[in-house]
């Protein structure tokens, strides 16, 4: 596990890019975290970092948005799982997990019997319960199963 101070909306960003350079196809990153935290923000920086066709924005109303790669890399696959009931309804959605690069947000209690192995990322806000952007965040990072079993990418 590690963890992580992240400064700025702009740091959570850059975070997402380094992060998503050293993704690759069937790597499954999960984020939880209040509304606010920087999920989508990083979620951006990761498709900068993977080279997808953008903008990256929050799948809330279509569920999963797959944008593909320009660099002839794996497509990003970003869902939000806020609405889903279970973890059947997110293994509906048919996708293609060894191919993408997934990232479901709210998926904590969602991807666990889809994805041996995974990236969980909680995203804490300030103790203060501001809603500014630019107030630090926490990010804890956990690797579960062989994928990771080396080391974490942060």
């Amino acid at each position: 596990m590690t963890r992580l101070e992240v400064p700025t909306a702009e740091d959570m960003h850059q975070l997402g890019r380094r992060l998503g350079e050293q993704l690759r196809a069937g790597d499954v990153v999960v984020l939880d975290g209040p509304l606010g935290a920087g999920k989508t923000t990083l979620t951006r920086g990761l498709g900068e970092g993977l080279g997808v066709r953008g903008p990256v924005t929050s799948p809330t109303f279509v569920l999963a948005r797959t944008h593909p790669s320009v660099v002839d890399g794996p497509p990003l696959v970003h869902v939000d799982a806020y609405r889903l009931g279970s973890p059947v309804e997110l293994d509906d959605l048919d996708i293609d997990f060894p191919h993408a690069v997934v990232v479901v947000e709210w998926g904590a209690g969602m991807v666990e019997s889809l994805a041996e192995s995974r990236l969980e990322l909680l995203i804490e806000r300030p103790a203060s319960g501001s809603d500014e952007e630019d107030e630090p965040r926490i990010v804890t990072a956990t690797g579960v199963g062989p994928r990771w079993a080396d080391g974490l990418p942060l």
